[in-house]
């Protein structure tokens, strides 16, 4: 495959994308974030150029130095035809087989492919699925390289009217010296790799946060290097309060005016999270968010 590195290659790239959305999605985004600074040091690889089929973006060979560190070992592909994908990902120069890694697609159909390569290398695949919930401001997307972070007092947060609305309450950025409150309260998280994993992502990206009474975090959402908007949680003591609410609604606005592409994935069991999400703007995508975990046979977890 042939690495993009230069900034007119990845612009015209980023424009292709936006095309395919929502299927592009999760590839669209991360090369969002590798136009703006490549805060994640990650890299993309297309199978031809100009005209290509197949894109993955993947983290720079220096970053992937833990075996066993799958939040940073992410693969996120895009592809105009899934069915062919096998061939491309058994190669051992594209994915590092001998590591604890994710693939993630939007794509159901390239599952067959991811499959079948790991089989070759003798690789347990977990699969896991989710609803994709998106705006339709995400699907209307301009494709355009001129979106910047900005930070929280340019763009007027917390505003004026809302806190005269809630006077104990202060909406803003989330800082990283919470990383550790985040991490304690992730389902997927809790251990020493997603702790460093979040303190990146709050560092790095767009992350906000309800202040409550007390001063400390009561309700809070992050965005991953695709991305993808995650890791909302509220405190048991503000749940039922409309406090998430609030943060969507306005990190939403935040991201918008920015142009930053944003999207969520939601369990489908999970109807509580779907309608909260649904309420502040956001419905179910054509396609499904999916992820595929793989454990080489020395590091299959009992």
């Amino acid at each position: 495959m042939i690495l993009l590195d230069n900034s007119e290659q990845l612009l015209a790239l980023f424009e292709s994308l936006a095309r395919s959305i929502p299927e592009s999605l999760k590839v669209y985004g991360s090369v969002y974030h590798i136009n703006h600074g490549n805060p994640f040091n990650m890299e993309v690889l297309v199978d031809s150029w100009p005209e290509y089929q197949m894109v993955i973006t993947r983290p720079q060979k220096q970053e992937m130095t833990d075996d066993m560190d799958s939040y940073t070992n992410v693969y996120r592909i895009f592809s105009k035809d899934p069915q062919k994908s096998q061939e491309v990902l058994k190669n051992c120069e594209i994915i590092n087989w001998k590591q604890r890694l994710q693939i993630q697609g939007l794509q159901e159909s390239l599952g067959e492919g991811i499959r079948a390569a790991a089989f070759s290398k003798s690789v347990k695949v977990e699969h896991s699925t989710a609803v994709l919930l998106v705006t339709e401001d995400i699907l209307k997307l301009n494709a355009s390289n001129k979106s910047k972070f900005g930070s929280w007092a340019e763009t007027g947060h917390p505003d004026d009217d809302f806190e005269r609305e809630t006077p104990n309450f202060k909406y803003g950025q989330l800082d990283v010296s919470y990383s550790g409150l985040v991490n304690d309260n992730w389902k997927l998280g809790k251990n020493e790799r997603s702790l460093r994993y979040i303190e990146r992502c709050i560092g790095a990206l767009p992350a906000a946060c309800m202040l409550g009474p007390e001063g400390a975090p009561v309700a809070w959402i992050t965005m991953d290097p695709s991305c993808e908007v995650g890791m909302a949680y509220s405190v048991e003591k503000y749940r039922k309060t409309g406090k998430m609410a609030q943060v969507m609604v306005r990190y939403k606005m935040y991201l918008l005016q920015k142009n930053i592409p944003f999207y969520i994935s939601v369990l489908e069991e999970n109807e509580r999270s779907r309608s909260s999400v649904k309420a502040a703007g956001f419905f179910e995508a054509s396609c499904e968010w999916h992820q595929w975990t793989c454990y080489p046979q020395n590091l299959v977890p009992f």
